[in-house]
């Protein structure tokens, strides 16, 4: 937080992001040579964690990193919908995956949305593309996501290995706290309409489908009071309150939470999937980190505005 870009670059290209930097310092500069630096990094050690692993283990990284792929391919679409420049989307490409960097850099490169689907008629993903029209992004996002996860409990199956069982317990966790998130910004923005269940995920483990049904038509102070009955109420009781302007507190809140569980489950279950997943959460959780700093210096924030962001 107190050095210049220039430093926190020299900083990097000094730490295990080294071969990254320079690898990549031919082609980009700045903010620019961190931000994809920080993106292959990501992509190498994920990528590392399943040529290291083995059997059950390394089947089910191989699931989990499948959320990567979904990531890019909204990237890309996004980015198509906003017009942005094949260098703007590659920005936020994480080839983490099993969609190969080369072949990322291809799609964002097409013209058009059509051209990218087309691309991708081949893919698990096809059959909820197909249905984009150019406008209905946001639906197609939570399709993608939905897919992303029923995948996820049909690779975990019925088996009863303590991995399975874990790696399932960590997932369910995920979705409690996405759809927590999802539910604060809609009742924030006073949005009570049933059909926004359809933005919800099944398979929650403490906060279940039903229990989200009844909370959404709640007013935001009502929907607060209501919380003080379900899981994680502890989490963020003290930075919730009806008139609060800003929900960054409770996500990070959330963010924190998740980060000390994996931690905490690490410890206890040592020989086991768990240390892993500590492991990609709290890498995951060092590089948005790293980003937010770069990227708030480079915008000339306030050190305030860019620590209340922060995951520490």
């Amino acid at each position: 937080m107190n050095m210049s870009i220039d430093e926190i670059t020299r900083f990097i290209e000094e730490s295990e992001y080294k071969e990254d930097v320079d690898e990549l310092a031919r082609q980009y500069e700045g903010v620019d040579l961190i931000e994809h630096a920080l993106n292959r990094n990501l992509a190498v050690t994920f990528t590392k964690l399943l040529s290291i692993s083995e059997g059950d283990v390394n089947f089910l990284v191989g699931e989990q990193l499948q959320k990567y792929d979904i990531w890019n391919i909204k990237t890309i679409l996004r980015g198509k919908y906003c017009n942005a420049s094949t260098d703007e989307i590659l920005d936020a490409i994480v080839a983490a995956g099993r969609l190969s960097y080369t072949f990322l850099s291809e799609l964002a490169a097409k013209g058009t949305y059509e051209d990218v689907i087309s691309e991708l008629a081949n893919t698990e993903y096809y059959s909820i593309l197909k249905n984009y029209d150019g406008t209905n992004l946001s639906d197609i996002e939570n399709q993608l996501d939905k897919m992303y996860y029923v995948g996820l409990f049909g690779a975990i199956g019925e088996s009863k290995s303590k991995d399975r069982k874990l790696f399932a317990e960590f997932t369910r966790m995920g979705i409690d706290l996405k759809n927590l998130m999802t539910l604060f910004r809609l009742k924030k923005s006073g949005i009570t309409d049933p059909e926004m269940m359809n933005l919800m995920i099944d398979g929650g483990l403490k906060l279940k489908l039903k229990d989200i049904q009844r909370l959404l038509p709640l007013s935001f102070a009502d929907f607060i009071s209501e919380l003080e009955k379900y899981p994680y109420w502890d989490v963020i009781s003290d930075v919730v309150s009806p008139d609060m302007v800003s929900l960054i507190d409770v996500e990070n809140r959330l963010k924190k939470h998740r980060l000390k569980s994996a931690a905490s489950f690490s410890h206890v279950y040592p020989i086991s999937i768990v240390p892993i997943m500590d492991y990609m959460l709290s890498k995951k959780n060092e590089i948005n980190n790293l980003r937010i700093v770069i990227r708030g210096k480079a915008a000339n924030l306030d050190d305030d505005i860019i620590k209340e962001q922060l995951v520490i």
